[in-house]
């Protein structure tokens, strides 16, 4: 699908200094010159822990020595079979930089904010949802889920001008925070970096707006549900506190539903993160994927998408164990 957007990999690399003969030369050396099937193969070849790899001297995959470090399991006829972390390829617009490089540099930045903003969701996000619960139908409950209904409607880009706008420009005397920043600052001399906390906060506010949006919502309907069940009536006939039911019956049992909004959530703001990195100016893949795409630079984007959808997977099989944790009558053999 990238091949059909414009631009030539090859020019890319080589810059202002290309040339019909070192052009020639970049196409051969990384099989921009094969049809499309077999650079697609050559890719999978790459990304694979078990790769297969020619002895021949003029052919591609004769660079795997150059590309990454590799063992050599065994060898049939002129293909050498080996086994390898998986290789994303070397970026086109940072010449000698691979993709993984770069992704292990700046995903880090990505999910502390990303987890800094589902805390963020989560404990505002619950005690507003038992709040909106205990007091259905009153005042409270419909201020509640008036602002609610408003941060799920917001767009987080929007969202976070005006917070950088707000808080860092208008109220920056008061509040002490920047519009933009990273988690890791230059000094003034470019000698030294500093970690910068609150640079942390307007991000995760802004990006934890509409799951916490999310987790009220779950959060109070899944409550109510929940003191409608004969366990929790039973609980009430006993004398037991609300608070004791709330805490030690009802919250755990809720929490299901927000736990799978949680974890898609998460696996999203890992992707959804773009925008906000971009206008808070923080070091994190979001904001590498928007340089990525202003230069064309296929294997980062392509890396970036790969790392977002595996660790996609695994976030979900994490949250089917979560469930049996939760819920008991769940049952993780089928």
């Amino acid at each position: 699908m990238f091949n059909i957007l414009p631009g030539d990999p090859a020019k890319m690399m080589l810059g202002q200094n290309e040339n019909s003969e070192q052009i020639a030369i970049i196409k051969k050396k990384y099989g921009f010159d094969k049809p499309i099937t077999t650079q697609y193969l050559y890719y999978l070849n790459d990304l694979s822990p078990l790769s297969f790899h020619s002895t021949a001297t003029d052919n591609y995959t004769n660079l795997a020595t150059q590309k990454y470090s590799a063992t050599s399991l065994f060898t049939i006829s002129n293909t050498t079979v080996v086994l390898k972390v998986p290789y994303l390829r070397e970026s086109f617009a940072k010449q000698g930089k691979s993709v993984g490089q770069i992704i292990s540099e700046t995903l880090p930045n990505t999910a502390i904010l990303a987890l800094a903003s589902i805390a963020i969701a989560l404990l505002i996000g619950i005690v507003l949802g038992v709040f909106s619960a205990l007091y259905k139908d009153t005042w409270i409950d419909k201020t509640i889920q008036i602002l609610s209904t408003l941060g799920m409607s917001v767009p987080s880009f929007f969202s976070a001008i005006l917070f950088a706008w707000l808080f860092g420009y208008v109220l920056h005397k008061y509040t002490g925070l920047e519009m933009t920043g990273s988690l890791y600052e230059l000094d003034d001399f470019g000698e030294q970096t500093h970690l910068k906390i609150k640079n942390l906060i307007l991000p995760a506010i802004v990006l934890g707006i509409r799951p916490l949006a999310v987790v009220i919502q779950l959060m109070r309907n899944s409550l109510l549900e929940v003191f409608n069940q004969d366990y929790i009536r039973t609980a009430r006939a006993k004398g037991l506190s609300e608070l004791d039911i709330i805490k030690n019956h009802a919250i755990k049992n809720a929490m299901n539903p927000v736990v799978t909004a949680i974890s898609g959530w998460f696996a999203s703001l890992l992707a959804g993160a773009v925008f906000v990195e971009y206008i808070f100016n923080w070091n994190g893949l979001g904001k590498e994927i928007v340089d990525a795409l202003n230069n064309l630079d296929l294997p980062v984007i392509m890396g970036s998408v790969i790392i977002i959808a595996t660790m996609f997977v695994c976030i979900n099989i994490i949250v089917d164990v979560i469930y049996g944790w939760l819920d008991p009558r769940v049952s993780l053999d089928a």
